[in-house]
């Protein structure tokens, strides 16, 4: 049985080819290493990111604002661009945002997360540019959420849509998109917040500044004007 092959780890020097041979007695004493020092480690890194990342920027530290710009800045777009429906004053709204956000920093005592606090300084700043269209006429939700009797039940119950309604996603996608549009601008956040960011009812609740109570009603009126809009389509009656 052949012997197993014995790996040895050579120093480089070792692998220039040598020169003549020298005699035993010629050659250099064997010289004692001193011990390898163990490595110092690397700083581990934080067990609070958010933290670090808030301590780096109270210091000033530039490349913390770079990070947070960049991680931040594409979801603050996607929900100002549906408050806004308009790009380019999206963008305005979250640089808005950015801005009064690092001149609050001093102010900021960390109850929230920091993603939700910047959230809720951005959608101030889409509603704010809402508010100042003068063209912006909001209709009121109460013509489309549902009528009751003295009794309690439904004036007009609502039956199961069909199963084959709305086959196919995308045109789904932008039937609900089109009626949350239609929504006033109070009930279009928390549905955009809730049910297309995902964020909790606390955490919506946190970035509009108001109760969680509040974001369960706003939600659950906004949900049943979204169902009476959408209910002529869903049954075929409407192009």
């Amino acid at each position: 049985m052949a012997c197993p092959r014995r790996y040895l780890f050579v120093r480089p020097h070792l692998l220039v080819s040598p020169g003549p041979r020298r005699s035993r007695a010629s050659r250099r004493p064997h010289r004692t290493l001193a011990p390898v020092q163990p490595a110092s480690s690397a700083p581990s890194p934080s067990a609070d990111p958010e933290a670090d990342l808030l301590a780096r920027l109270r210091a000033g530290d530039e490349a913390a604002y770079a990070q947070l710009v960049r991680e931040q800045t594409p979801a603050l777009l996607r929900v100002t661009s549906r408050l806004l429906r308009s790009d380019d004053e999206a963008r305005d709204a979250v640089q808005d945002a950015f801005v009064a956000a690092f001149r609050a920093l001093p102010r900021f005592r960390a109850e929230s997360r920091l993603a939700t606090w910047i959230y809720r300084i951005a959608i101030n700043a889409a509603l704010a540019r809402l508010r100042a269209r003068a063209s912006v006429d909001e209709v009121s939700l109460d013509e489309w959420l549902p009528r009751f009797v003295e009794d309690g039940h439904a004036a007009e119950p609502s039956e199961p849509w069909p199963a084959d309604a709305g086959a196919e996603r995308r045109e789904v996608r932008e039937r609900v998109r089109a009626a949350i549009d239609r929504l006033p601008d109070s009930y279009r956040t928390v549905v955009l917040l809730r049910d297309i960011e995902e964020l909790t009812t606390d955490e919506a609740a946190q970035a509009l500044g108001i109760s969680t109570g509040a974001v369960k009603v706003r939600l659950h009126r906004a949900r049943q004007a979204l169902r009476t809009l959408l209910d002529p389509w869903m049954r075929g009656e409407a192009a």
